[in-house]
């Protein structure tokens, strides 16, 4: 195995972070993602003491910002006395390599603050076997910026062998140890297909949102439980689910790590076992921080992700959540611009209610009404049809049940699957 490359630090690291912006990007969105990029910052532990935007029409592919500008970073790493500098983009294993023997420092991109973070809250073991392989997929084309160690020996002949043959073996011992992990998942996600093939009949609503969108918060206030909500960036990795009843429905709500934008692919390839609560979903309930400047952006990220994902077409409500921050005149125009959302606030509890009834009615939107005339010695069908129905009405006559109702087509179609020769006297 590879020995750790990660000092830990018991002081918190001081970091300056740096952007670009151009005609892609306007100097206010780049100025947005280097706040976001603060939090993620400090949700690993560092201290921002700085922040720098370039005007760029596109990366320089050697240095990402140019040997002008890398020598001003340079200057500024040791002028604020940070120790890791952070960039708001992925840098390929050449521009990290020049930039660290330039600034002589530390340096991170956007993928491995997010899969540093991602190590250190993963708890289950499907969680930290995801990352785990996340991050060996992401260290595997960098190999060679851990062994510049080698260069500063006495150089020359017989010095750059052994480097190359450490960082092949190490190679292979990475490619092991993928394979490795690989199966472990798929064992896991066996496990977990049985676990979701136990919960058939029970309507299933997953809540997918930007990360820090308020998700758990609205899993607590909804269930009444105590999921962990902190006013962090992927306070949850996890998948979670909790049982909520809305009327005589029994709903099983799962909460999953928020989204982000460029979200590293490998952490969407690696993490897909765990969004299978996602698509395995009947209803998708999308929570987005209604008081945020980025509203929309943040919603084109979470569709664009379940684009990826290959999770469409499904029943999802619009769930504009925090309502609480904003003014009356701005709560006004977003009913406008939104009119089929619903409006909330986990945190005080408003909007609940009218959440609740729309659950309710995409719930019962594909369903249908049934009368079936049930032998008695078929009372465990009766009993099926109490699990999964909405009953209206159950007349005892003789050897029968007349039970009457209405259920999803699925559930209907598996009932009657099962019991063939049971005919309904009405269905429609």
């Amino acid at each position: 195995m590879l020995e750790d490359i990660r000092k830990p630090s018991l002081s918190k690291e001081k970091a300056v972070l740096v952007g670009i912006y151009g005609a892609d990007t306007p100097r206010w969105l780049a100025e947005e993602y280097l706040e976001e990029l603060e939090l993620l910052a400090d949700t690993a532990g560092a201290e921002t003491v700085e922040k720098v935007l370039q005007n760029r029409p596109h990366p320089d592919p050697t240095t990402f910002v140019g040997t002008g500008k890398l020598r001003e970073l340079k200057s500024l790493v040791s002028e604020k006395n940070a120790d890791v500098l952070i960039f708001d983009d992925d840098l390929s294993p050449t521009q990290i390599r020049n930039i660290e023997k330039t600034v002589d420092n530390k340096v991170l991109d956007r993928s491995g603050l997010i899969l540093d973070i991602f190590a250190s809250r993963a708890k289950t073991a499907a969680a930290k076997t995801q990352v785990e392989l996340a991050q060996l997929q992401y260290l595997l084309p960098r190999l060679t910026r851990f062994w510049t160690h080698l260069s500063r020996q006495t150089g020359g002949i017989g010095t750059k062998g052994p480097g190359e043959t450490q960082i092949e073996t190490d190679r292979r011992l990475i490619g092991k140890r993928i394979s490795t992990l690989k199966e472990k998942l798929e064992k896991l996600d066996r496990q977990r297909t049985t676990q979701r093939k136990n919960r058939e009949g029970i309507d299933r609503v997953s809540l997918v949102g930007y990360t820090n969108a308020g998700k758990s918060t609205l899993m607590n206030a909804l269930t009444d439980t105590d999921v962990l909500a902190e006013d962090r960036l992927f306070a949850t990795l996890d998948s979670t689910v909790r049982r909520l009843e809305v009327e005589d429905h029994e709903i099983l709500l799962s909460d999953t790590v928020g989204f982000i934008r460029k979200l590293p692919h490998n952490l969407i390839e690696s993490f897909k076992s765990t969004l299978d609560e996602v698509r395995d979903a009947d209803i998708l309930m999308h929570v987005v921080d209604a008081s945020s400047k980025l509203l929309e952006d943040y919603i084109d990220v979470v569709n664009d992700t379940l684009e990826e994902l290959e999770i469409e077409g499904k029943k999802m409500v619009l769930v504009l959540n925090k309502i609480d921050r904003l003014e009356p005149s701005e709560l006004i125009g977003l009913k406008k611009e939104y009119p089929g959302a619903v409006f909330v606030s986990a945190a005080r509890g408003i909007g609940l209610g009218k959440l609740k009834e729309r659950l309710k009615s995409l719930i019962e939107e594909d369903y249908v009404e049934f009368a079936y005339d049930v032998p008695m010695s078929h009372y465990k069908a009766v009993a099926y049809l109490h699990e999964v129905a909405v009953i209206d009405r159950e007349h005892f006559e003789g050897n029968h049940v007349t039970v009457e109702g209405s259920v999803s087509k699925a559930e209907r179609d598996r009932f009657e699957s099962i019991l063939a020769e049971i005919q309904p006297v009405n269905s429609q």
